[in-house]
């Protein structure tokens, strides 16, 4: 018996995978302006290989999730970062906006779903329940933590030895790092080692919070029936819920994708030099660690829906203020864009990677979200492309951040209609004797 709760491993594990993982995608906001430079294309056909990207990954998404429930992540992560290193490899090759959409869309944005946050989505809550969106938010922190020291690295490293080399060298190190990490130390559920979720010992239990439902006697619970369902694909895409859920991830996602696919370029238009532009993105990316430990923590006490409402609303202002940057360029309005960015609008993954572990538990859970995750990659998959589309039609990127203003108002309803409140309560909704 090991001596330590090994969930806290599995986390630490997954906050190294996601801040090189996740980060290794978002380079790609900074290969953007080099690309457009040398190439000379318009906007939306490089923004399309992101999207592309992401229709691959909607595509892919129940696949990882299958895969996660077959073999666990000790397979299916280093394959994704395999998949990942190799794409940007062949993208030095490139020539043609089809090959970035093969490489950097395809392989890079479409391979990198197995080691981000969907991967890591279909797994990591089996090890936790009181704790869930703590131990989630820490876990996907890594993400923020990497971008401080990434992304500043990485545009210094394209400046000085251009994008071709620095691709290079980031493909290195997910061979290196992630690939050994990932098959030798982590794993898929605690009962594998003994455990339940949070760290209790049981010998005679073999269940967990998300591969079987939980127990009615469970004093979260709200809706016995719900909770006792073995639940199934066919089952869950027959509920209404499901599909709340799924319209308020792809409106969230449409909102974060375009966002973080533009604003490097955006605030270069608005007169930022392309170092202080990937400062800032530095810059969400550290008050993202806060805000992901944050809201986790928040999700956890006062309930999923207020979480995702105080997130939703950080990138709703988010919008507004690039939107008055361009009106009135202040220096300190593109700072405190990128704190409320970071501090409120990354705090939703925490919150994303609990709700749909809390309403459909069971042995089919990675299959499920796997098929949700797919449809909501849409939202992925299409903000990009679109706001680089109205981008060309507009000559500004107004028209675009008024629709993602709205994309988030939408979202925040969409959740509130989905209700997890009404399936489970989270710990600190529970009343104490």
């Amino acid at each position: 018996m090991i001596p330590f709760f090994y969930g806290w491993v599995v986390v630490a594990i997954a906050f190294i995978t996601l801040g090189i993982g996740v980060n290794a995608r978002t380079f790609f906001s900074l290969l953007f302006a080099p690309i457009l430079e040398e190439f000379q294309w318009d906007r939306a056909t490089i923004a399309a290989t992101f999207s592309v990207g992401f229709v691959a990954a909607t595509v892919l998404a129940p696949l990882v999730g299958s895969m996660m429930d077959k073999f666990g992540p000790r397979f299916v992560i280093p394959l994704g970062a395999t998949i990942t290193a190799s794409g940007f490899i062949l993208a030095t090759y490139a020539k043609l906006p089809w090959h970035f959409y093969m490489t950097l869309g395809l392989m890079v944005v479409g391979g990198s779903l197995f080691i981000n946050y969907m991967g890591h989505t279909a797994f990591l809550p089996n090890w936790f329940s009181r704790r869930r969106g703590l131990a989630m938010g820490i876990a996907f922190s890594g993400v923020g933590c990497g971008s401080i020291t990434l992304l500043p690295w990485a545009q210094h490293a394209i400046e000085t030895e251009g994008w071709r080399q620095t691709s290079v060298t980031i493909a290195i190190v997910l061979l290196v790092v992630l690939v050994p990490l990932n098959a030798i130390f982590q794993r898929r559920r605690p009962m594998d080692l003994g455990l339940e979720p949070d760290g209790v010992t049981s010998v005679s239990k073999e269940v967990d919070s998300v591969d079987s439902p939980t127990e009615i006697e469970d004093p979260t619970v709200v809706d016995k029936e719900w909770v006792a369902t073995e639940w199934t694909v066919k089952k869950a895409i027959k509920t209404s819920r499901y599909w709340w859920l799924m319209a308020s991830y792809s409106t969230a996602l449409y909102i974060w994708y375009a966002v973080q696919v533009h604003q490097t370029r955006y605030l270069i238009d608005v007169g930022i030099s392309a170092e202080t532009a990937a400062l800032v993105l530095g810059l969400v990316g550290l008050s993202g660690v806060i805000g992901q430990i944050g809201v986790g923590y928040f999700s956890d006490r006062v309930g999923r829906e207020w979480g995702w409402t105080v997130s939703l609303l950080g990138f709703l202002m988010t919008y507004v203020l690039l939107i008055l940057i361009s009106i009135w360029p202040k220096e300190w309005l593109m700072y405190l864009m990128a704190c409320l960015q970071g501090l409120l609008g990354y705090g939703m993954a925490s919150v994303f990677a609990s709700v749909p572990a809390e309403l459909f538990a069971g042995r089919r859970y990675g299959t499920i979200f796997g098929i949700l995750g797919a449809f909501a990659g849409m939202g992925a998959a299409f903000g990009p492309w679109i706001t680089g589309w109205l981008y060309d039609q507009t000559g500004n990127y107004n028209v675009s951040f008024c629709v993602a203003v709205v994309m988030c108002l939408v979202s925040i309803f969409t959740m509130w209609l989905a209700g997890p409140r009404k399936v489970r309560l989270v710990a600190g909704q529970v009343p104490r004797d």
